[in-house]
């Protein structure tokens, strides 16, 4: 079975869909307070319609090319059906955003499945701040709550902060952690932590990695030893490089997400802190920029609101 087959089943569940609902309220209220005021006094969608509607997207963080994407889609829409009312505009948006994320494959997850790789090795990046170490602890307890075995590897060394945390995070969910001293070099953390997991006969290893963002060069070679020294131990390490971005930053995430897929081989994507901002579009905008799938999201600060990202869950909730 794959290891996220697990998760599509528990995402299913009555209390996620409430906390998904919860977690995007913010967005919700802004963004459909919005088209609300984009259509008032219209009964058909005309250029002011079409306009009003792209300042909308503008301003939820969806990205102005991704906007333009879809308002032209829409466009498209109304040539073909001459007559289109307002009162359909809802129901046609989120139709063409469903289908820019099924066109992302945001969340296909074929080429994430642990049953051939053991253990599946997870790097984490992303810069300080954005939840880096509290998407690794909330993500190792849905890993162990499915009788997965997890270890987690403490290679951001430059903070005794990090290592810690990381620690700590293992102790509250029951993961075994390894770590080195402050400084040590981060690679050498990661070839210690996957030694020890291929030993153990464990399922999964996350590894943790500086969240400075220094120079593309410098983060480049860094990211790129770490890697190396992992593939002498597993030649194909890591499975999955997942970067860890701050939805309620919302434009600055497009700029995170730029120089780290230009500095190492990031496949996938998780956006955390929804539940704190109405910049919920975000997930709409990187995905369609970047082609990466959106794998988890982030919508509150308990430790199992980390959610496997669903297109159509999410876009409905969006619009209900």
């Amino acid at each position: 079975m794959g290891l996220f087959d697990f998760f599509k089943k528990k995402e299913a569940a009555p209390e996620a869909q409430v906390a998904l609902d919860k977690g995007l309220e913010k967005t919700k209220e802004g963004f459909l307070s919005k088209i609300t005021k984009a259509v008032a006094g219209k009964s058909t969608v005309d250029d002011d319609v079409l306009d009003n509607l792209e300042e909308v997207l503008v301003t939820s963080d969806v990205g102005v090319t991704t906007t333009l994407k879809i308002i032209d889609r829409i466009q498209n829409r109304v040539a073909k059906d001459k007559y289109l009312s307002t009162t359909e505009l809802n129901h046609i948006l989120r139709d063409e955003i469903q289908l820019l994320l099924s066109e992302n494959n945001s969340n296909d997850f074929r080429n994430f499945e642990y049953g051939q790789h053991k253990p599946y090795v997870i790097m984490v990046v992303g810069v300080n701040g954005v939840g880096k170490t509290t998407t690794i602890g909330k993500l190792a307890h849905k890993l162990k709550a499915e009788n997965l075995k997890v270890v987690l590897g403490a290679a951001d060394t430059f903070r005794a902060a990090a290592v810690e945390q990381i620690k700590i995070w293992g102790e509250r969910v029951g993961v075994r952690v390894v770590a080195q001293s402050t400084g040590s070099d981060p690679a050498s953390v990661a070839f210690d932590t996957l030694q020890s997991a291929v030993a153990n006969q464990e399922d999964v290893v996350i590894i943790d990695t500086a969240g400075r963002l220094h120079n593309k060069i410098g983060l480049m070679n860094e990211l790129g030893k770490i890697k190396s020294v992992m593939q002498k131990v597993i030649p194909n390490a890591p499975h999955e490089i997942l970067l860890v971005l701050d939805g309620s930053t919302g434009q600055n995430a497009f700029e995170q997400c730029k120089q780290f897929t230009e500095a190492t081989d990031v496949n996938a994507l998780a956006i955390t802190k929804l539940d704190g901002t109405a910049k919920g579009g975000v997930v709409i905008g990187i995905s369609d920029q970047f082609k990466i799938p959106v794998k988890y999201i982030g919508v509150g600060e308990g430790i199992n609101d980390l959610q496997l990202f669903d297109k159509k869950v999410f876009v409905d909730s969006l619009f209900n």
